[in-house]
């Protein structure tokens, strides 16, 4: 795998789980569920936190735009754009303390690479849990205009003798994401895997940071990619290339990104973590009314924060598709989501399929105890404490940890509680 902004990082193969989670159990243990004071204010009333100017880190930005932050103790609370996610990655290890951040929006699987030293500097593991999720759905997996004819879809095997061509000439085709064991990283191997194409044999992952996805189709760096919006609307209208597929068409619901912090900032400041969850909550609440769309569109466009126009953004986040390829679709179900469908709420089930997807491809051991990761990084106690504190309706809080089992676009099935099981029916597969 090519990185394009590659630190040059060794990373280990294996997990090393038992010094991993014993981090973890010292980390958790001194901040129990509960450890809420009613009636003390926050610990601090600073935290800085770290976004990438894409559509589904609006939960912060709304929260710093309209002061909830500040309505829930919390006035200097930061919201610092991050170049990548590898950057982001670095300055959480810093920590604010280092001129880093504390917690940001990040991809899903990312605080379990960065809590198991996977993806860190010497391997060394920093303890992070995920506090809610910000969205479900609304990715998408794009293709350059050089492949308009095919048209491809749902099914990435139309591409197949096309990318094989290519790598017979000695230049194989490349698809781009956005960290390796992210959440993009993962749908786009999905995909390609569905449809008979190797993600490591039959074509060539690079890493490219979300904002720079639409310069690079452009200049022919890579033939497809798989990102979060507004790039692939930009891309569209840009007329560079269309969409193939919105990731909520893989996978309907799907999580995608977290809300997640340091765990020694979580541990040593209880209360400030309530009023940080409270405050993102209710934007989420916000963010999803489907009146607020455009006033949306129009804050995280701003110069500050994505520096989009409104219109690359707008569309979408309403449900109005134009794929750029004859396909349009209205007021589509596969809409980000960041209330409805208890979108916020961080299901463990969910985490149980990214750790067995980067299980997988190699990312983790196939022996990854993956409940006791999960009881570790995922706080869904924490959230479930905010949403009380906010009177969350009662419907807006899952009675079970758990979704269930979920079905694919190709008709593979994950279950939560037999993992192996889905491991097993998989076609195309490699483990560390």
């Amino acid at each position: 795998m090519k990185d394009i902004l590659s630190t040059g990082m060794h990373r280990r193969k294996l997990l090393k789980a038992g010094g991993t989670l014993a981090l973890f159990a010292a980390a958790k243990s001194a901040f129990p569920g509960g450890a809420f004071a009613a009636a003390a204010g926050p610990e601090t009333t600073k935290a800085t936190l770290g976004f990438i100017a894409l559509t589904d880190s609006a939960p912060l930005i709304v929260a710093k735009e309209k002061g909830l932050f500040a309505k829930y103790g919390m006035p200097d609370v930061e919201v610092v754009k991050q170049a990548s996610w590898g950057t982001t990655r670095d300055n959480l290890v810093l920590g604010s303390a280092g001129n880093g951040i504390d917690g940001a929006h990040i991809l899903t699987p990312m605080p379990y690479l960065i809590s198991t030293g996977k993806v860190t500097q010497n391997n060394q593991p920093l303890p992070m849990v995920i506090l809610a999720r910000l969205n479900l759905d609304a990715q998408g997996i794009s293709v350059g205009a050089a492949y308009a004819d095919i048209k491809v879809g749902a099914d990435s095997g139309l591409l197949k003798e096309a990318f094989a061509k290519k790598k017979a000439e000695g230049s194989p085709a490349k698809a781009a994401m956005t960290f390796p064991g992210g959440t993009h990283d993962l749908w786009i191997r999905y995909w390609l895997a569905a449809g008979g194409i190797d993600p490591d044999k039959d074509v060539e992952t690079i890493v490219v940071p979300p904002p720079q996805m639409v310069a690079n189709m452009k200049v022919g760096t890579m033939d497809c990619f798989c990102v979060g919006e507004p790039w692939n609307a930009q891309l569209v209208n840009q007329g560079i290339g269309y969409t193939a597929i919105n990731t909520a068409e893989i996978w309907a619901k799907h999580p995608e990104k977290s809300f997640a912090m340091r765990a020694d900032w979580v541990e040593k400041n209880p209360i400030a973590t309530k009023a940080l969850l409270m405050a993102v909550l209710e934007a989420q609440q916000w963010a999803d009314d489907m009146a607020n769309k455009d006033e949306l569109a129009a804050i995280v466009g701003k110069r500050a924060w994505f520096n989009v126009p409104a219109t690359d953004i707008a569309g979408r986040l309403k449900g109005d598709y134009d794929y750029g390829s004859g396909r349009v679709e209205t007021a589509s179900p596969h809409l980000m989501k960041f209330w409805r469908d208890h979108a916020s709420y961080p299901f463990q089930s969910h985490e149980k399929w990214f750790l067995t997807e980067n299980i997988r491809w190699g990312k983790f051991a196939p022996d990854t105890d993956i409940n006791a990761l999960v009881g570790k990084v995922n706080r869904e106690d924490l959230w479930r404490e905010a949403a009380s504190a906010l009177g969350v309706a009662a419907t807006d809080v899952p009675a079970s940890t758990s979704r269930g089992a979920e079905t694919f676009f190709d008709g593979k099935v994950f279950d939560p509680d037999n993992p192996q099981t889905y491991l097993a029916s998989l076609d195309i597969k490699r483990f560390a």
